[in-house]
């Protein structure tokens, strides 16, 4: 495994791994466990460093406490040191005296290296020059750090660095940890506002016998044990309708979603979503709650950009906002060659092999979503585009679905689903067709899907939220690697 250059200098790391090693060795002689099995009752640093704003430079208390965490900075010899100890919560100055320790523990604790692992037990006093710090009176070595840590001014600079070892990276940025921390508030505030609305969470497969539920490409596997194919599931979609279907009423999943498609700022093969459905709702019902959610999200977060997110939010609909920005009316243009014309006419690329469908969806693409930066709801889809969503009301041209945007990017898609039986069949025929002219992202039939429909499913309203360029938006970062722990990377 190659090492980042803002570890070491590649000329100076075969010594640095061999004296950490020779450190280790020696601490084993001596009798120091290095990788011990526990360390209990610990308490995070920033509910240790709490409460003591109006200590004064210089004084003391009596108050003990136990905490925990990495070396990222030492000072001093001698008789006394101090210690910079790091947790996810926080930095704490430590002040080691052989008075207190006796100089064999104090010479054992200042040899240690930089990102070393130590527990230690004390009491909490301000420093002369005024920083809140603990006194030890006992140490213990958690873990032996055997390569060195990131150069603690800089951190990983390298963005490829940073994604590959994100273990370096969140060890090294107080920013990194604080991103994720919010990350896991957003999701813990999405989980806590559907369970508050009565939602009922459920988990469905991750390997489905057939995918669905978006167009995409899926992941392919064998099981040996079954002999036959399987699939990483695209969405949640329709095992949800299905428990829909069973009268469970309002349910929702968060998890992983995999698909086998480019990668880009917004696009990762694995990502974050929550779907969720609710019976007896429509579209505009759940455009109501999934504005509301998200300013739910937000105020979890600590948001404080400039896009004001509360609710409502704007509405328009697709085929008028393609109207507006491009002067082109697609209910007009139903034909794939009349759509064709109309955009050549405008100077816009027409990709020979595109559809109908593909065309409506570049305009949308380029023309469209870039110019919806206040949080938009994009309404009433032409019924090519979605095989699942229930037709207009108003309008057969058209189905009841929405997709929201904002700051130039779509975080939702929603219908009121599709649940005539009859139609969905019609609808999975148009999408077999769609397949066999060569469309490798279209629907596949589910006949399991359909006999569930047949069994009666009322109307239901529902969203698929993606959650990690929910947390672009709401911790202000342009790419989803920033965003995703473990991003997937080219070898």
């Amino acid at each position: 495994m190659s090492v980042p250059e803002d570890a070491a200098h590649e000329h100076e790391l075969p010594e640095l791994l061999a004296a950490r090693r020779r450190k280790l060795e020696r601490l084993r002689d001596e009798g120091v466990e290095p990788f011990p099995h526990e360390f209990d009752g610990v308490a995070p640093i920033d509910a240790v460093r709490d409460g003591y704003d109006e200590l004064e430079a210089g004084a003391e208390t009596e108050d003990r406490y136990r905490i925990a965490g990495r070396i990222a900075a030492r000072r001093g010899q001698g008789k006394a040191a101090f210690i910079d100890l790091v947790d996810r919560s926080g930095r704490m100055q430590l002040h080691a005296r052989v008075d207190v320790l006796g100089q064999e523990s104090l010479d054992r604790l200042v040899g240690l290296d930089l990102g070393d692992l130590i527990g230690v037990d004390g009491t909490v006093f301000r420093s002369r020059r005024g920083e809140l710090s603990l006194k030890a009176d006992d140490w213990t070595l958690l873990a032996k750090s055997l390569r060195p840590p990131p150069e603690k001014h800089h951190g990983v600079q390298d963005v490829e660095t940073r994604f590959r070892h994100r273990e370096l990276d969140l060890m090294s940025s107080e920013e990194t940890r604080a991103l994720f921390i919010s990350r896991a508030k957003i999701i813990a505030a999405i989980r806590r506002f559907l369970d508050d609305a009565g939602f009922v969470e459920v988990e469905t497969p991750v390997l489905q016998p057939l995918y669905g539920g978006a167009n995409a490409r899926p992941f392919t596997t064998h099981h040996n044990a079954l002999d036959r194919e399987l699939y990483l599931r695209i969405a949640t979609e329709l095992y949800l309708k299905r428990c829909i279907v069973g009268g469970l009423e309002k349910v929702y999943e968060l998890g992983k979603d995999f698909r086998n498609e480019g990668v880009s700022h917004k696009h990762n093969p694995e990502f974050t979503m929550v779907e969720y459905y609710e019976a007896y709702a429509d579209y505009l019902d759940v455009a109501a709650r999934t504005e509301q959610l998200v300013a739910a999200a937000a105020e979890a977060a600590g948001y404080s950009g400039e896009i004001d997110l509360a609710p409502p939010w704007r509405r328009e609909t697709l085929a008028g906002s393609i109207a507006t920005r491009t002067g082109i009316d697609i209910l007009a243009a139903r034909d794939r060659d009349q759509l064709a014309a109309a955009m050549e006419e405008k100077g816009m690329n027409v990709p020979p092999e595109d559809t109908w469908a593909q065309l409506v969806d570049e305009l949308v693409t380029k023309h469209v979503e870039p110019t919806l930066i206040e949080p938009t709801f994009l309404l009433d889809y032409p019924v090519e585009l979605s095989p699942f969503a229930k037709r207009h009301r108003d309008d057969d041209r058209l189905v009841e679905r929405f997709e929201a945007y904002v700051n130039g990017m779509e975080i939702a898609n929603a219908f009121s689903e599709l649940n005539d039986p009859d139609e969905q069949r019609r609808r999975f025929e148009q999408q077999r067709a769609h397949a066999e002219a060569g469309d490798d992202e279209a629907q596949p039939w589910d006949e399991s899907f359909l006999q569930a429909l047949e069994q009666g499913m009322p109307p239901t309203g529902g969203v698929g939220l993606g959650i990690d360029r929910l947390v672009m938006l709401l911790t202000g970062r342009r790419s989803i690697r920033e965003v995703v722990l473990f991003p997937a990377m080219r070898d």
